[in-house]
């Protein structure tokens, strides 16, 4: 990396494999600034975001709620139920989550920048731009008690969710780091991304 470069790390994992846990590991720990693509997904489809009407003129005045916001439930059940929805969805909000992640980089005073991306794997427009991906990784089992413990959803509606997204065999393919958070302790995942940090030269904070 040139000196003055900053290292952009792409962090993704299934739902429910502690990816956001693991991100704010990272913020604590090490000098390292987060960005967040749901989070910017969010605010692009909150009431006066950018998507709501590209939104509005491709699925319909139905998916905006009443406060001006892309209605989250109505949507999910569309395209949990419709590919072609889903691609539809895709396609719109990609570029535009794209292009506010990179003012973020942009504007980044850290030495590393760390990309929260679930669909980091699922999309090939990340790649080319990251140094490297760390994956967080845990048995689907996991992931789906986690997501019923935490969102009480019904079991088969998280394994619907679970299917829509990359196989944990695939994330792991596209990995240059892997953090295990299966049944383990927090102080053994912290020793892990502290341990990964290490490696990777990303500065930690003092202690």
């Amino acid at each position: 990396m040139a000196p003055g470069q900053t290292l952009r790390i792409g962090l993704t994992g299934g739902i429910g494999s502690g990816k956001s846990t693991v991100a704010a590991l990272l913020s604590a720990h090490c000098w390292a600034e987060i960005i967040d693509a749901d989070h910017i997904s969010r605010s692009l489809t909150a009431a006066g975001g950018a998507a709501i009407g590209p939104i509005a003129a491709q699925f319909g005045e139905a998916f905006i709620d009443g406060s001006g916001a892309m209605d989250r439930q109505r949507m999910r059940e569309l395209v949990f139920r419709d590919a072609l929805a889903r691609r539809a969805l895709e396609d719109l909000l990609h570029p535009l989550i794209f292009q506010a992640i990179h003012a973020a980089i942009d504007q980044a005073r850290a030495p590393v920048v760390v990309l929260d991306l679930p669909l980091l794997v699922e999309s090939a427009r990340w790649r080319p731009w990251l140094d490297g991906v760390w994956v967080v990784d845990c048995p689907v089992e996991i992931q789906i008690e986690r997501v019923q413990r935490r969102s009480q959803l019904e079991r088969a509606s998280v394994e619907r969710i679970v299917q829509t997204q990359a196989s944990r065999a695939r994330r792991l393919r596209a990995a240059d780091m892997v953090v295990f958070n299966g049944d383990i302790s927090q102080s053994a995942l912290t020793c892990q991304v502290v341990q990964a940090a290490r490696l990777w030269g990303v500065p930690l904070r003092p202690e």
